[in-house]
């Protein structure tokens, strides 16, 4: 079962447990984070979605230790990353986008490791290890060695090792990317039972939807600028109630587009792809009609389909980015490239 919808209202918001504050990281002349400011309450679960060079990666390396910045402030937990960053280490765990684990130690071996690596007693970890594997559905792999477990298995025992030790804030890095839906479905129910365990969780995703399912509130980040944050309840109010449809041709989309919209003064008109348009309206979307004008203007309509909006398309409009450039990542990414 997919994980269920998250976002809860509350009367009163938990205090702040990240603080950023004017954080910017340079390489070279590329700027990758560029002045950004956000919180993240206690106990959120708090979304950063985009393709690839919006700066998700950079910030959550700085926000983890892997990196450091070159101006602004960190506090987690309210310790200053910066002046005290091993007692921010104790507060975090961390799931990177590559695993980090040791392909020659089996899986309980890895966590017991990791366990060990931050201070815990030898029963205690052991425990906890034997807990997780469980809890994650790999006991029975438990005494092969990491090298041979599946991308699945591979993405679960990464996501225990990060939690071994309880952390109060987890930072997830692509959780989901290459895996099989059946093992996507998986890692999303587990991320969902930490959130309701009151784990603070900061999630980067290439899957716009997986973080609308996720995510309480959401940035919306494009070359390492912050330009959206807010609830999914409140990115999604724009576009709820709208009608829309996807329309294929046999010919160029641009050129039919001017023309549609002219005719259809009722509908919003936008061009997707090079062959495809998309079609808005507050009111039902009568295709006879819209089919007829575009074979009289010499093109085919190849395929016509209702969607529902969704928060890609709030993203799309927000930030610019275009749709075939996160359909392109999207493709890239599910075929684990």
């Amino acid at each position: 079962m997919e994980a269920p919808e998250l976002a809860a209202s509350t009367s009163q918001e938990p205090p702040a447990f990240i603080e950023v504050a004017q954080l910017t990281k340079r390489f070279a002349e590329v700027t990758a984070v560029n002045r950004i400011s956000f919180a993240v309450r206690k106990g959120e679960l708090f979304g950063f979605p985009g393709p690839n060079g919006a700066g998700k990666t950079t910030t959550i390396n700085l926000l983890t230790g892997l990196a450091r910045p070159d101006f602004g402030t960190i506090r987690i937990g309210g310790v200053d990353c910066a002046r005290d960053p091993k007692a921010a280490q104790r507060l975090i765990g961390v799931v990177p986008d590559e695993s980090n684990l040791y392909p020659e130690l089996t899986g309980f071996e890895n966590l017991c490791f990791c366990a060990a690596l931050y201070g815990m007693r030898k029963s205690e970890r052991r425990a906890r290890a034997h807990r997780l594997l469980e809890s994650f559905g790999l006991t029975e792999a438990a005494q092969r060695k990491f090298a041979g477990y599946s991308r699945g298995m591979k993405r679960k025992l990464t996501l225990a090792a990060g939690i071994i030790h309880s952390p109060k804030v987890l930072f997830l890095d692509e959780p989901t990317t290459g895996l099989d839906v059946v093992s996507a479905r998986h890692i999303r129910e587990l991320i969902a039972e930490l959130y309701r365990g009151g784990t603070t969780i900061f999630l980067t995703t290439h899957y716009i939807e997986e973080a609308e399912r996720l995510c309480e509130r959401i940035v919306f980040m494009v070359s390492g600028r912050i330009v959206r944050i807010d609830t999914v309840a409140n990115l999604l109010q724009p576009v709820s109630g709208k009608h829309m449809m996807l329309v294929s041709v046999d010919h160029s989309a641009s050129a039919l587009r001017a023309g549609l919209a002219r005719a259809f003064t009722d509908l919003d008109v936008e061009t997707v792809s090079g062959m495809e348009l998309r079609i808005e309206s507050r009111e039902p979307i009568r295709v006879a009609p819209m089919v007829r004008f575009i074979e009289n203007n010499g093109a085919h309509v190849t395929e016509a389909r209702r969607v529902h909006p969704s928060l890609e398309d709030v993203f799309v409009r927000v930030t610019g980015v275009e749709a075939e450039a996160l359909k392109t990542e999207k493709e890239k990414n599910e075929a684990g490239l």
